[in-house]
Order: C-alpha cells, then structure tokens, then sequence
C-alpha cells in the first residue's frame, strides 16, 4: 500500500500527540505496527470520551 505524505503525516501526529513519542520513534515503526498501534489508541480514546472508567482495560 502507497500513502500520501499528508497521510502518513497524519498518522504521524496522532500518534505523537496520544503517545507522547519522539517522530523518529514514530518514523521508524513498519506500517502494519503503525496501524495497529492507531487502532488501539483510537478505541481507548473512543473509551475515555463515551466516559467510561476502563479506558485501560482490554
């Protein structure tokens, strides 16, 4: 799969901004790990805004 710059800028940025990580840190994950990682960081935060108190639990 091919993406644009501005999408993998795109999922750059979440996952800096959720994560808190370095964008090399970011840069250097494959791309299957690179979504997976989004997929997760996206339901927790689905979880915490619905306001549901197991935000870390899986």
């Amino acid at each position: 799969m091919t993406y644009t710059a501005d999408r993998l800028w795109e999922e750059v940025v979440y996952l800096a901004y959720y994560l808190h990580w370095p964008l090399r840190d970011v840069l250097d994950l494959e791309h299957p790990d690179r979504a997976r990682v989004i997929r997760e960081v996206g339901r927790i935060h689905s979880r915490m805004a619905e306001g549901r108190g197991d935000a870390a639990a899986v």
